[in-house]
């Protein structure tokens, strides 16, 4: 398994791919993989304790991302920076793009940037990443691999004093070629709640990735929300990563053989 990783520390790379060669049809996206935030940012104003909330990542995620690469032999395209520096699953326009606020937390050196800072913030991580998810899917196509694009995240089990009482969320919109299997798998485990399009839904702006990187090339995908108390441990991100790749493998082989058949009638 090929691995471009660099030293966060020294260059501060901005996205990471994983397994880049991987021949497998899906392609793992995790945005919010890291909480690191260079040196020359001053922690945004922020204390260690809040750098590792969930408002600088989404804990546990990467573990779940990297395990179902590994375990698919599939790419696996993450983030090397902290969504509070500049949030890669946000059209530029948005207004959270750059949080002034994370929940309930003030995000001091996020405020009052002049055009020129937001620009900087722009070039250092968010063009770069989804440059860097471009290349991968070209380079995909010339070797006739699609690329089913899943992108992982977490949740924080309560937010703005509310109770999630989903221990994962399947996001999609009218594209349920994956969502609906996905949906139908984990119903079998009785003991799960499973939220559909819950805790958010695209019309929430978190479906950026793939409306950008998807839906123009009739890619099937899905967005996985994981609630972070269930991904915690080593342990629980594995079993995690156990049971949804052998969802998705089996997913696979049925999109895998759709394909064949709308091919053949072609």
């Amino acid at each position: 398994m090929t691995d471009e990783r660099e030293d966060r520390t020294a260059s501060c790379a901005p996205v990471i791919v994983v397994n880049g060669d991987g021949n497998s049809p899906w392609l793992f996206v995790c945005e919010h993989a890291s909480n690191f935030i260079p040196e020359s940012f001053n922690s945004l104003g922020l204390d260690a304790e809040a750098l590792k909330a969930h408002i600088a990542w989404d804990p546990g995620a990467i573990e779940v991302a990297r395990r179902l690469s590994a375990g698919l032999n599939a790419p696996l395209v993450e983030s090397g920076l902290s969504r509070l520096l500049i949030d890669c699953n946000r059209p530029l326009q948005a207004t959270d793009l750059i949080p002034e606020i994370s929940e309930t937390t003030i995000i001091p050196g996020n405020h009052d940037l002049s055009a020129i800072e937001r620009t900087a913030r722009i070039d250092l991580s968010h063009r770069p990443f989804h440059t860097r998810v471009e290349e991968v899917i070209a380079k995909r196509a010339k070797r006739r691999l699609p690329s089913w694009i899943v992108t992982i995240h977490s949740f924080t089990p309560v937010y703005r004093s509310v109770s999630r009482p989903w221990q994962i969320g399947i996001i999609h919109d009218e594209d349920d070629r994956i969502a609906k299997p996905l949906i139908a798998a984990l119903a079998q485990d009785k003991n799960l709640n499973v939220g559909i399009n819950e805790p958010y839904s695209p019309a929430d702006r978190v479906y950026y990735t793939l409306e950008r990187h998807a839906r123009p090339r009739n890619t099937p995908c899905v967005m996985i929300e994981l609630r972070n108390n269930e991904i915690a441990s080593a342990e629980t991100q594995a079993q995690w990563a156990e049971r949804l790749t052998t969802i998705f493998a089996a997913i696979g082989n049925d999109l895998a053989s759709q394909t064949q058949l709308s091919g053949s009638k072609a």
